[in-house]
């Protein structure tokens, strides 16, 4: 029994072949909602759009954790990322620790090897490990229009297993995480971005994971993901500390658990001089299950350039929820 339940998990796995999203980094902009192409300026522009580094601060530092989780009920999946980027005039430098699990049912193929007489249902239970270190530098090509691109190192190791499927999905994807064994693999990659301001209005374009590495001989690949967005700063037309953001996927690239082209909107407004900053924002999946998700999130100066920052992201039983925390240092 053993040896055909290990076949259908590596079919169902090969014919499942990228998981990680666009909306998994940054307090900023996933308290946004994930609108933030046009406005990342501070390190984690080095995720969201590298020509972001010319339009920020002289430096900024930010460490963070954010955990996404998408649906209660199978398919589903889970983001957790870990990051730290620290950005100097025309630089950046960042490490992003992604571990991306998730679980589907056996393909109608893959149900079909099974013995009769065995009566239990099992799932493929998949978790990728991926490391990612990069190297960001911008150039300005025209007055108010900057481009940058990362180069990434990326290393990923992926597992895969079956388990009961009477088990609750979070306790499956606990289970997910738990699981060892796998071969690293390294490859390079690369990201570029584009982004133009005139007065209030910013205007950005960004294409991630350009190589589309693959990994597990291509059972498991990091897909190309291109987006752009919009924004305006309402305090640079002579009005409040207030932003407003929309950004859009140009296609529809593939997820563990769907397809996936999403549009967001958010919004950062900061109070008593700069010291609070709140934000909001929402996101709506075009395709596949058109799942919605809204997002809130916080800043705090504990001190001059030091912020204590959180967001929590909340979509319903069949959309993406989530939180993260960390901190940034910006000068």
């Amino acid at each position: 029994m053993r040896p055909i339940v290990f076949a259908a998990v590596l079919l169902t796995i090969a014919t499942g072949s990228s998981a990680q999203i666009v909306e998994s980094v940054g307090n900023r902009a996933l308290g946004m909602g994930g609108a933030f192409v046009a406005v990342a300026a501070d390190s984690t522009a080095t995720w969201w759009n590298p020509a972001g580094l010319a339009t920020g601060p002289f430096s900024d530092i930010s460490v963070g954790r954010a955990t996404t989780d998408l649906k209660e009920q199978v398919p589903a999946r889970r983001d957790r990322v870990s990051w730290f980027a620290a950005t100097a005039p025309a630089v950046g430098v960042s490490y992003y620790r992604l571990r991306i699990t998730d679980i589907r049912g056996f393909a109608p193929t893959a149900q079909l090897a099974v013995n009769r007489e065995d009566t239990r249902a099992e799932v493929s239970v998949r978790s990728i490990s991926v490391s990612e270190l990069g190297l960001t530098v911008v150039q300005s090509i025209l007055p108010g229009v900057h481009a940058g691109a990362t180069l990434k190192y990326v290393r990923g190791t992926v597992r895969g297993g079956a388990d009961d499927a009477t088990r609750a999905p979070g306790e499956l994807l606990d289970r997910g995480e738990d699981l060892e064994g796998g071969d690293a693999e390294s490859r390079l990659d690369l990201d570029a971005g584009l982004i133009a301001e005139a007065g209030p209005v910013r205007i950005g374009a960004v294409m991630r994971n350009i190589r589309e590495p693959k990994f597990a001989d291509a059972t498991f690949t990091l897909p190309r993901q291109t987006r752009v967005g919009a924004a305006i700063d309402v305090e640079k037309a002579g009005g409040i500390p207030l932003i407003l953001a929309i950004d859009a996927d140009v296609g529809t690239y593939a997820t563990g658990t769907g397809d996936r082209r999403v549009i967001a909107v958010g919004a950062e407004q900061w109070l008593w001089a700069k010291r609070i900053g709140i934000r909001g924002g929402a996101r709506f999946n075009r395709v596949g299950a058109q799942e919605r998700a809204t997002a809130a999130g916080v800043s705090i100066a504990v001190r001059n350039g030091l912020y204590v920052e959180g967001q929590i992201t909340r979509g319903g039983s069949d959309a993406d929820r989530g939180w993260g925390f960390g901190t940034r240092v910006t000068f």
